[in-house]
């Protein structure tokens, strides 16, 4: 009787075992693309089951994707391939201003047992019906670029789709998305359903978006989380990169009241967290990188317009800098109005304020910079240029 309840419980492993291998794995969001340089590129996708995943990367010839065996790239840590829902590849070692062919894989992980692993169905994106996914790696030497920016969409994916609508995506280098994508931070749901599977549909799995965080994305339990999904790769989500004739330098302005506010509950610590990104920008604007730029753009969620403490403290710890350094534009948003603030003596270059119905747009060559700033309904709110001697 015994060997029979044995027989029947292994009997009955093996008929649960053989359905969760003939389980179905998906891609459920992405993949996108993020920090995007000369020589390397993250991308960025996410399944229903954990597993184990990787990018196969082919050259922009005439070769078939199948043609033969294409590098892979695999989402690991520390030698050991992750196994997680959210995978992040990044791929270094790339020529600049080339275009690649990628398709994005996982297979998913049954049973992981000391060194026994059972591993069930893959899915991909699909390179047999439609052409694979691409991306152009970015190139400094480059006479000339095109970006577009958005900011404080609140989840409206209606508006967002308007203000993309906006823009000749073949002639668009990159996006940015200046903060307050979302309203809270509570759950992953929060990213994608708000606008990152709107974003990906429309470019993001081969224009790269470079995302600037706002006071928003800082709210809610599933804040911390944030760099999973956004410059996974990166040190910080405050950063540098260099585009064409334009470097830009990508500031994380925090929160917009003091961190006792009572709306806070005692979880931030954003003054300090300013203090010591001011001494990273002091670094950063005394850099070759920077110096050297034909164009120099500083982009930040919260302008230093408006008198509320996070607007106060751009103000007291990044300004002084800034001023010294003399970018050539700052771009902000947050205010959800539209404002350019020329020149003047005191802060030797314009600010400008996009507002949260309006999609700003710039070309830029080693001589001149343009912007144009265009509200939902098509109107011109503001059209401008920046040139060099």
């Amino acid at each position: 009787m015994k060997k029979f309840q044995i027989l029947i419980a292994f009997l009955w492993l093996s008929v649960c075992l053989a359905g969760a291998v003939e389980s179905k794995i998906q891609l459920v969001h992405g993949p996108y693309l993020q920090n995007l340089g000369p020589d390397e590129v993250t991308i960025v996708w996410l399944s229903d089951k954990p597993s184990v995943g990787w990018v196969e990367l082919a050259p922009d010839d005439d070769t078939n994707f199948y043609a033969t065996e294409r590098p892979k790239y695999y989402d690991a840590r520390n030698g050991v391939k992750n196994t997680s829902t959210i995978h992040t590849v990044k791929i270094k070692g790339l020529k600049p201003g080339t275009n690649y062919r990628y398709r994005v894989f996982v297979q998913e992980v049954l049973s992981h047992i000391g060194h026994k692993i059972i591993y069930g169905n893959y899915a991909s994106t699909d390179v047999y019906s439609k052409k694979p996914l691409m991306f152009k790696t970015g190139d400094p030497e480059d006479n000339s670029v095109s970006f577009a920016m958005v900011n404080d969409i609140h989840g409206k994916n209606d508006v967002l789709t308007n203000l993309v609508s906006k823009c000749d995506l073949k002639k668009t280098d990159f996006f940015l998305f200046n903060g307050d994508m979302v309203s809270v931070f509570n759950e992953e749901n929060h990213i994608f359903d708000g606008f990152m599977d709107t974003a990906t549909k429309l470019f993001a799995s081969e224009i790269p978006m470079y995302y600037t965080r706002g006071n928003h994305e800082t709210r809610g339990a599933f804040a911390t989380e944030f760099q999973r999904y956004f410059s996974p790769k990166e040190e910080n989500i405050y950063y540098t990169f260099r585009q064409g004739p334009i470097c830009f330098v990508i500031l994380d302005t925090g929160e917009d009241k003091p961190d006792s506010d009572i709306e806070y509950a005692g979880i931030t610590v954003y003054d300090e967290y300013r203090t010591e990104q001011a001494e990273w920008l002091r670094q950063v604007l005394n850099s070759k990188e920077y110096k050297e730029a034909p164009f120099k753009i500083v982009v930040a969620h919260i302008p230093p317009i408006g008198g509320w403490h996070g607007n106060l403290e751009v103000e007291q710890k990044f300004m002084p800098l800034l001023r010294d350094a003399k970018p050539d534009v700052m771009l902000c948003g947050h205010l959800h109005r539209f404002i350019h603030q020329d020149a003047t003596v005191q802060t030797p270059f314009p600010i400008i304020v996009n507002s949260n119905t309006a999609v700003l747009k710039a070309t830029a060559d080693p001589k001149e910079l343009k912007i144009e700033v265009v509200d939902v309904d098509g109107k011109v709110l503001d059209q401008f240029s920046i040139k060099k001697p």
